[in-house]
């Protein structure tokens, strides 16, 4: 089986050092595999995704003298695709429409004698508030609330008693590298996740799974900060009946107080370092590579 990677930026500002790490880490692995290394952009948010910034993408990664697959992913070009793939778990019961705002779930986890919400990996944990009125109809193509994967339902329908996801990387001491995600952690500690909201066709959730499974992508790179949404992630691959790939979570890249970089950080821009002098082989010494 050939290695598949990939590298999928989102067009929403410049890239930093720790997307140089993620970028040089997987197209380091898939050359060391003879594999193939993708290039996918991630810019469902069209507020803030600009070609500007998809250009710059593609300036910083050859600058760092990375190759990738000529055929270029973009998501906002695959709304239809996710659309068809919301209406299939649909029709398996598995979705409600939602039409709670994030005020409007804090309020309801929260009113219990003050209790302090809960949270996943997803964020708030969703209390169930429209599952109460939840009336069987068609697949909603005009939406006016999100679409949550009830939980329950699924696992109902995955009908086992754990999934697992495979984790090349060790990034926690001691951890087995064969991952279990358990009923009753799916539900508690999960929840009802959002599959698609208002004005999009898909979450990040949904629209990585699919993009993933179709380009037959086999080996997911990705900061550790993911490691959690990955529960998620195999949740889905399973309902989709995609086979699961490995996964390798590897460390965030911080600055010199610790703290993670983020696109803000102009000063740890690739351009910025690019610019001030610095060559791919020092950066690629910068960050271990």
């Amino acid at each position: 089986m050939t290695f598949k990677t990939r590298f999928a930026p989102s067009p929403t500002g410049e890239l930093h050092l720790g997307h140089a790490y993620s970028a040089l880490f997987g197209f380091h692995l898939a050359s060391i595999n003879s594999g193939v290394f993708h290039l996918r952009i991630e810019d469902l948010d069209q507020s803030r995704s600009t070609k500007a910034f998809e250009k710059a993408i593609y300036e910083d990664l050859s600058w760092l003298d990375i190759k990738w697959n000529e055929n270029i992913i973009r998501q906002s070009e695959r709304s239809a695709l996710y659309n068809d793939k919301l209406k299939t778990l649909w029709d398996l019961g598995l979705l409600y429409e939602c039409c709670c705002s994030r005020r409007d779930i804090l309020n309801a986890i929260s009113a219990p004698q003050g209790s302090k919400p809960q949270y996943g990996p997803d964020g708030s944990i969703y209390p169930g508030t429209c599952k109460k009125n939840i009336m069987k109809s068609r697949f909603p193509t005009k939406r006016n609330g999100a679409l949550r994967l009830d939980m329950k339902k699924a696992w109902n329908y995955i009908d086992r008693d754990f999934l697992t996801f495979f984790e090349a990387e060790k990034i926690l001491k001691g951890a087995s590298k064969t991952q279990i995600v358990t009923r009753a952690e799916a539900v508690n500690n999960i929840g009802d996740v959002v599959l698609s909201r208002p004005g999009s066709e898909a979450s990040y959730h949904l629209s990585v799974v699919i993009d993933d499974a179709e380009l037959g992508i086999n080996n997911i790179v990705r900061g550790e900060d993911l490691f959690d949404a990955t529960k998620i992630h195999t949740i889905l691959y399973f309902l989709f009946n995609f086979s699961n790939p490995t996964y390798y979570h590897h460390k965030l890249i911080k600055d010199s107080n610790g703290k993670r970089l983020a696109k803000r950080d102009k000063s740890q821009s690739i351009s910025s370092l690019r610019k001030a002098g610095h060559s791919p082989s020092s950066i690629r010494s910068k960050l271990g590579i």
